[in-house]
């Protein structure tokens, strides 16, 4: 009983963490309707599909490829759809396929063409070699059809079923007789060294009808397939009949491959056109979290009751829910603590100031004006703590900087969590973030010159440029040299020449003017009025124990907050390198608002221990004490790639550890500048209501 009552909790929440991204469907989207040819009469329909097919990857390797890069069937009167610039920066490559049907006509073993490799000449050898590099490293084909990914679905563990939005090339029986990959899936592929080609597919096309829901046509709402290797006897008339086709490692003769498909069409009016997309999201392969034992337990209980669908929507938001009580539990033990610690510190300073001898109630012990210094220090700092930071040209750049990646972010979760940037808007959220961070300008530099001024900076040029041109080179430098080494092994996620420049005509036309104008406003207004006055001459810094020298306390800072993300930076890095699609943003935003707390908390607390230990050395630490999140960040994601990838070749190691590195940038930006603009909140507060003389 208890465990159904918390799993029907768990449900409830999950319901209402996810309700506000799926109010609606896809926004800008509308749905195509289909007819039979010839049946359309003067209804709005479509008898001809088309499937596209994208680009070609794999987890054993970074590096993408166009279809036309493998020498696959092409579509004679080849067309590209326009694509947006987050497919480009993503490497989708969308392009027409001679995959065309009529709807509802069924077919079978329909040919679409014969590939012949003939072993002495040099050029077929090579198309037939990176076909075979391809299946040897698992490449998996992307189709498309009415926007919508033809997924292969299969049976996995515990007799869960498991739809791919892809499908491989082919696969491999070593030399050792062991079968790699896909090859597992038949008892057929068994001879060794030998490849096993999918050269033909059964399609499936799955229509919604609106013949009795008052509109006409129909809506495909699913498309899956089952690949097969078939050798046919007769590749002029095949019949889809025969043993597997096979292509040996060390090819001795020449290799003849026939293309071949079938598809049938059935109508399912169970699927609405609006949640089309389901069935493949919530059969995303479920992570084994062995830190949640519980809430793998509650999820067997779900599936005996529930259904296997709802087995996602168990794991995510309980392990979520686990780190949001964590969170809030030490999050009231940080506030109950620093609310009575300086609630008794003010009151003691503020009647230290009208006596030498005070009452500290509710003890009511009386405490000389030295023992009270002593006992508490914070105060005794309050001529040096607003002194100007060294480097604080480079600090205050960050921060700016920060404040622009803030902002974005912001902007983007709360739009993705309305729909606009789900899976089925390709690239969406790749082009919102780019265009965000390039009209976000003006708050980064009013934020930079504004702080500078504040730090008493006088060489507000070098600050303009520097806030424009400095973390965006770095991260512009690093891509770019990741784009080499792409542009060298013709991967098709190298991004094209024309898009570079388009790139840096936002950089420095729209991004950069904006970061000018901003920086005008910041260096118009007065520097911030600090609480206090400081003092002509630098207080001396006593003597620190371990815990409260720099180091220690910025390591330690930012434990907590990445504890806090670890397990949706799981979610977010399979998204990444292993291709599996993320849709959950209503619990990443969740996730990112516990950040926020959980950054400005930590900072806070440490800044107070320091201050308290009479070190007013505030302004670097408390920027640098979260930014420090980004270091384990770092360490995590050398930790995945170990152990989690089967990423191999030198290229694909570089390119993997060089877009790391532009995230672990954009997020120490990004949480040095939360704990920062916290800690210049508390530090700013406590000094106000303090009585100096």
């Amino acid at each position: 009983m208890k465990i159904r009552i918390e799993t029907d909790l768990v449900l409830v929440l999950t319901l209402l963490a996810s309700s506000t991204c799926s109010g609606f469907y896809l926004p800008g989207l509308a749905p195509v309707s289909f007819c039979e040819e010839g049946k359309g009469g003067d209804a709005d329909c479509e008898s001809h599909i088309q499937l596209y097919v994208n680009r070609l990857d794999s987890v054993e390797s970074v590096l993408p490829y166009e279809y036309d890069g493998f020498d696959f069937c092409k579509d004679d009167k080849e067309t590209r759809p326009s694509e947006n610039l987050g497919q480009v920066l993503f490497g989708e490559r969308i392009e027409t396929s001679p995959y065309k049907f009529l709807f509802k006509k069924d077919e079978k073993c329909k040919k679409l063409c014969t590939k012949t490799y003939v072993k002495d000449k040099t050029d077929d050898k090579k198309l037939l070699d990176f076909i075979k590099r391809g299946m040897q490293l698992n490449y998996q084909h992307h189709w498309i059809v009415d926007n919508m990914p033809v997924t292969w679905c299969y049976d996995v563990e515990d007799s869960q079923k498991y739809c791919n939005p892809g499908f491989p090339i082919g696969c491999l029986v070593t030399a050792e007789g062991r079968a790699k990959d896909a090859c597992v899936i038949n008892s057929d592929f068994n001879k060794k060294n030998m490849f096993y080609i999918f050269n033909h597919v059964d399609i499936r096309i799955s229509y919604h009808s609106g013949e009795n829901e008052g509109w006409m046509g129909a809506r495909l709402v699913a498309a899956t397939l089952e690949p097969k290797s078939i050798k046919h006897a007769n590749d002029e008339s095949p019949t889809c009949d025969g043993p597997p086709m096979t292509i040996p490692a060390e090819a001795d003769s020449d290799v003849k491959i026939t293309y071949t498909y079938s598809v049938t069409f059935q109508q399912n009016n169970n699927i609405k056109w609006a949640s089309r997309w389901d069935y493949i999201l919530v059969s995303m392969p479920h992570t084994n979290i062995q830190w949640f034992s519980n809430t793998r337990n509650q999820a067997c209980c779900a599936k005996a009751e529930y259904g296997e669908t709802l087995i996602t929507l168990i794991i995510f938001p309980a392990c979520i829910m686990n780190s949001l009580v964590i969170v809030l539990f030490l999050s009231g033990m940080v506030a109950m603590i620093m609310l009575r610690t300086l609630h008794k510190d003010i009151a003691r300073y503020n009647q230290v100031d009208q006596g030498d001898l005070i009452k500290v109630p509710p003890q009511g012990k009386s405490i000389s004006y030295e023992d009270a210094q002593e006992e508490s220090g914070w105060k005794q700092v309050h001529g040096d703590v607003f002194r100007p930071p060294r480097k604080g040209m480079l600090l205050s750049v960050f921060l700016g900087q920060g404040t622009q990646i803030f902002i974005m972010t912001f902007i983007t979760l709360f739009l993705a969590c309305l729909g606009f940037l789900s899976p089925a808007n390709r690239g969406a959220l790749m082009t919102c973030s780019v265009v965000l961070w390039v009209l976000l300008g003006t708050p980064a530099g009013y934020v930079s010159a504004r702080l500078y001024k504040t730090f008493g900076g006088e060489k507000w040029k070098t600050n303009v440029l520097l806030t424009a041109l400095l973390c965006p080179g770095i991260v512009f430098a690093d891509f770019f040299l990741m784009n080499l080494i792409l542009w060298v092994e013709g991967s098709s996620a190298a991004i094209p020449f024309g898009t570079l420049v388009a790139i840096l005509a936002l950089w420095f036309g729209i991004s950069v003017p904006l970061t000018f104008i901003g920086a005008y406003f910041g260096f118009k207004k007065p520097a911030i009025e600090q609480p206090v006055r400081t003092n002509q001459i630098p207080r001396q810094i006593p003597e620190q124990s371990f815990f409260t020298k720099p180091v220690p306390g910025i390591v330690m800072g930012g434990i907590l907050p990445f504890g806090c993300i670890f397990i949706q930076l799981f979610f977010i890095l399979n998204s990444i390198w292993s291709h599996q699609m993320y849709y959950m943003f209503g619990f990443l935003f969740l996730v990112f608002i516990i950040l926020l707390i959980t950054c400005s908390e930590a900072t806070i607390l440490l800044c107070y221990f320091h201050l308290c230990a009479e070190d007013y050395h505030w302004w670097w630490r408390s920027f640098l004490t979260s930014g420090f999140t980004a270091i384990y960040l770092f360490v995590y994601a050398v930790h995945y790639f170990f152990s989690k990838l089967q990423i191999v070749g030198a290229a694909s190691t570089i390119l993997y550890f060089g877009y790391t590195g532009i995230m672990v940038l954009i997020f120490f930006l990004f949480t040095g500048t939360i704990g920062f603009f916290a800690c210049f909140w508390f530090v700013n507060k406590i000094y106000s209501v303090v009585k100096v003389d």
